[in-house]
Formats: C-alpha cells, structure tokens, sequence
C-alpha cells in the first residue's frame, strides 16, 4: 500500500509541477475533520473550510490517496505534498512545514471501557495505553506520562476499536473524533473519562518553500466570517462535545471568534467609508 501511494505522489509531484496544482495530502480517517467515506469521497469539517478558502487560491487543488497521518508527514519531508489539513503546529513539523492559524480548537480526552474503574492517566501506570501515531498529542502524553506502555496506532479509530477489544486498557483522542466515531462507527462499550490537559488548535500546513500559498490560505481565514465558519463547525461536531474543552480555554476560543467578527466590521466599515469619499 505504502508503495502504491508513493507511485501515486511521485507521479502526482509530476503532474503538479507541470501543471501548477497544489498538492493536497487528507487523512484516510481522521473524521469528522477529514475522512474518506464507504463510496470514495474525501469529506469532513476541514474540507469544507478548504472549499471554502479555495477562490482564493491561484492553484487548482489536486487530492492525493487518502492515507494515514504518519505516512502523509513523510511524505511531506520528501517534499511530496504541498498542503495538509487538520493538523497541530509540533517543533518537529515546522522543520519543514508551515502553519496557518488555527480554524477550530477541540480538546484530548482519554477514553475507557465503561466496566475500567481507572479513571485518569496517572493511574494507568504499566498499562497498554493506545495513541495516534504521530499525532500531536503523542508527543505530549509521552512526556508527560512516562510510566505509562503507550501504544502507538495509525489513527483513532484503530484505538477505539483495540481499547474495545481488551487490547488496550484506555486511548487518548480528541474529543470532535471520539464523538464521530460513536456516531458513525458504532464503536459501543466506552465512555470518556478526562480530558488530558492537550488542545488541538487545528491549522492548515504546507510547505516551507510556499510561502505565498500560506499567505492566500491565511488571508482567505481572515476573510471567513464567524457565522460561516461557526456554521460549518456545527455542521460536523456535536456541542456536547466540547463540554470537556476547558473552560478558561472556551473563553479564549469565543475572544478571539468575537475579536475577529469586529475586525471584520471594522475592515467593511473603513472600505465602504472609501468608496464613499471616492464617490463624492
């Protein structure tokens, strides 16, 4: 598989350079952000947003085979793909990948089986822990829980899935996939039991040596209002789960959405006040 999608990059890596395309590297499964559906499609919260932002692109935007986190970030080294979506700045990744701000900010929880009395981290110690591999958080919950046998999987739901299997005595998510997945994957048996302490402050990223498309993905972030983009949040997370985001964290989110709607009055008044002068 791993030898298929590199035939696919290399190919496409052609194509895109001949034909200016931006080469776009989504997650297999990683919903409700970015996922491919049983018929193919690629979907999720930060496609919509990309859709978005794309008439403010110069480049058509060319998706490459679904896979998972870990395989697109090397990819992304060889200089493979030009954009990725959904991901958290890491010191690591911004060795060769640059960052817009963030669209959405989810908090990472840990999840047990309902009959596992153990309900935080630290009392975990020896136990088989799951976590993305490569993901952000793993970074964190490494660190911060040494004690711990973490078990690094290619995405969520193989987390989900081990933990309810017995395979694993808890797994670490965020909070938007967890709730996805007991939607649309019927994973059953398992509750969430604390947040960690990590945000997700999800941005866009793509490569160092594109600049000026890390200036038009920003600049078409500034231009999304907070309606639009609060809709399309909605349209993908249920609110009751943010209710583990924490609180002081939730204040900050709303400041800034609220800081960004008056920037954008602010932006429309001063245009129209010189179209007025203009005009007179």
């Amino acid at each position: 598989m791993k030898l298929l999608f590199s035939l696919a990059l290399f190919f496409g890596s052609v194509a895109s350079m001949a034909e200016g395309e931006i080469r776009f590297a989504p997650e297999k499964d990683y919903g409700p952000f970015v996922y491919q559906t049983a018929d193919g499609k690629v979907v999720g919260l930060s496609i919509d947003i990309l859709e978005a932002l794309k008439p403010g692109l110069d480049s058509p935007v060319q998706v490459l085979p679904p896979q998972s986190l870990a395989v697109i970030l090397e990819a992304a080294k060889r200089g493979e793909v030009d954009l990725i979506s959904s991901l958290r700045p890491t010191p690591e990744r911004s060795a060769y990948l640059a960052f817009t701000s963030p669209y959405v900010q989810v908090p990472a929880v840990l999840v047990v089986r309902k009959s596992f009395s153990p309900s935080k981290l630290s009392d975990l110690s020896g136990q088989r822990v799951a976590v993305g591999k490569g993901y952000a958080v793993e970074a964190f919950v490494r660190q911060t829980y040494p004690n711990l046998d973490w078990q690094a999987v290619p995405d969520d739901l193989t987390a989900l899935q081990g933990l309810m299997a017995g395979k694993y005595q808890a797994a670490v998510a965020d909070i938007a996939s967890v709730s996805h997945l007991l939607r649309e994957k019927q994973v059953k048996g398992i509750t969430v039991s604390q947040a960690v302490g990590f945000d997700y402050p999800l941005s866009f990223a793509f490569r160092k040596s594109l600049p000026q498309l890390g200036r038009q993905l920003e600049a078409g972030l500034q231009r999304l209002d907070v309606s639009t983009r609060q809709g399309i949040i909605n349209r993908w997370i249920d609110a009751s789960a943010l209710e583990y985001e924490d609180q002081r964290r939730r204040v900050l989110r709303w400041a800034g959405l609220l800081l960004s709607a008056l920037a954008a009055i602010v932006l429309t008044v001063s245009y129209l006040r010189r179209r007025e002068k203009g005009s007179a």
